[in-house]
């Protein structure tokens, strides 16, 4: 059993743990456990690093070393690895550390141990490994293991990476119609090497599925009945070349615990866990996150600050011309008399139709991602977003212009000209702005889409940078056609 961190005082670090809210238990852990580490390490050579490594390994849970690595420097994460006190430990480590520390910590251990790890995890969690190495390391590495368990990870390391056939498990319990649950019982005693999900699945003559049984009629049921009497139709199957989102909303929609993967002969040939589902579903989040900030760094990760620089700069990269190419506008009409004034408000403009732009496509595109959207919705939806930009821009655009009029007899002075001028052009600018940044918040989401992109990036910086300056060029131009029409 492992130490449990919050039972001793010597650890309530109050900078770490006491009062603060925004902290989870296990971050907290994650906290704790990385700064025992971290001065494990910093230790002087002759007091035994290696001592302590090993007794702070033997205390915790692998998992929660497996988190707390990734905020050390990759050499450590290999020294932590090795000291870790058996086998079992070893393989729940390298299944639930992140890409980076596995890729660290391949090229330092041998193909014999590599070949060790997999033969002693499942199919399905030994196939995410190999994307972490190199091909020759994976052909070296499958020479060595054992033929059967090799075809049965290469089944599933072969299909795409957001696929429904790297997602599920080609381990699984499948009986034939006339099997008993006696039978079925003595099946799943002789195997202990292969996970029992919440259902087992039931075949015909021609291995076609037909059904499945829970595990709940497998316990109430006498041994002698077989399972074609307490079986119950399959509502929902997948084949294996559907999209990993296509898995997420089927299983979502219909709270399914063990989601079957079928081939194009309704043959059984995996079975998608909920838990993989959920593993999925954090894998979208932090894609999904990643895409909105703009960058294409893994947030699950912890990186150096130079990778992550140089992952961020390309999309900033566009913002920058974008603020050059409104600067280079601007520039072209600094000598006009209605200028001076009208360049006071770009920045209200901006922020205003910014704001807008993102909501617009950040409501999409959560509708898109949790299935709630459909193509038959779509028109109403995007009727629905415009038509709110169009009353946004005329409240706010009228109560920005009262206030620029009023503002002249409080003795705010924005300029020489004339206030109901100065308040129309704002008005005016601000309801095209806001209109502006409704059409491209609302219709950059399908445009991506249609290509396949992921609709996250719609509320990235990119189309940002494209919001700041067609709204930008809108106000000036409606700016510039108010004030040739009162002659400024």
């Amino acid at each position: 059993m492992k130490k449990n961190e919050f039972d001793t005082e010597e650890n309530l670090d109050d900078g770490v743990i006491a009062g603060n809210l925004m902290d989870s238990p296990t971050s907290q852990l994650d906290d704790v456990l990385t700064q025992k580490l971290e001065i494990a390490f910093n230790q002087p050579a002759s007091q035994f690093i290696l001592h302590d490594i090993a007794k702070i390994a033997s205390e915790h849970d692998p998992i929660d070393l497996a988190y707390a690595v990734s905020r050390l420097p990759p050499p450590a994460r290999v020294v932590v690895y090795e000291n870790l006190p058996d086998l079992n430990s070893k393989i729940i480590f390298m299944i639930n550390t992140g890409s980076n520390t596995r890729s660290a910590i391949f090229p330092q251990i041998s193909d014999d141990e590599i070949k060790t790890l997999l033969q002693g995890m499942p199919p399905d969690e030994a196939a995410w490994l190999l994307d972490d190495m190199s091909d020759r390391r994976l052909r070296r590495v499958f020479e060595l293991l054992e033929s059967k368990k090799s075809m049965r990870i290469r089944e599933l390391y072969n299909h795409d990476r957001h696929s429904a056939g790297r997602l599920m498990t080609n381990e699984f319990f499948s009986f034939h119609l006339n099997v008993t649950i006696g039978e079925v019982a003595n099946a799943i005693r002789n195997n202990p090497g292969i996970d029992l999900t919440r259902r087992i699945f039931v075949l015909n003559d021609q291995d076609e599925l037909v059904g499945y049984v829970p595990m709940r009629n497998l316990i109430v049921n006498p041994s002698y009945v077989s399972v074609k009497q307490i079986m119950r139709p399959v509502l929902h199957q997948i084949r294996a070349d559907a999209s990993r989102d296509e898995v997420v909303d089927l299983v979502e929609r219909y709270k399914i615990p063990a989601l079957p993967v079928t081939d194009d002969a309704d043959r059984l040939v995996g079975v998608i866990t909920y838990e993989r589902v959920v593993e999925a579903l954090e894998d979208i989040a932090d894609e999904t996150i990643a895409n909105i900030a703009g960058t294409a760094e893994d947030v699950s990760e912890h990186e150096g600050i130079l990778k992550r620089l140089v992952w961020r700069a390309p999309w900033l990269i566009v913002t920058l011309c974008a603020g050059l190419v409104t600067a280079a506008v601007l520039s072209h009409f600094r000598d006009r008399d209605w200028f001076t004034f009208v360049a006071l408000f770009v920045p209200l403009i901006a922020g205003m139709s910014g704001n807008v732009g993102i909501q617009c496509s950040t409501i999409l595109v959560r509708g898109m991602s949790t299935g709630e959207l459909s193509h038959g919705s779509r028109r109403n939806a995007v009727k629905g977003e415009l038509t709110i930009g169009l009353l946004i821009g005329i409240i706010f655009g009228i109560a920005c212009g009262i206030f620029v009029y009023l503002s002249s007899h409080f003795d705010i002075e924005y300029t020489g000209s004339q206030p109901i001028i100065l308040g129309a052009i704002v008005s005016c600018g601000l309801l095209g702005a806001c209109l502006m940044a409704t059409f491209l918040g609302t219709l950059s989401p399908f445009f991506f889409a249609r290509f396949r992109i992921d609709p996250a990036v719609a509320s990235g910086p990119i189309v940002t940078a494209f919001n700041d300056v067609l709204s930008t060029l809108m106000y000036i131009l409606i700016a510039k056609m108010i004030s040739s029409f009162f002659g400024i």
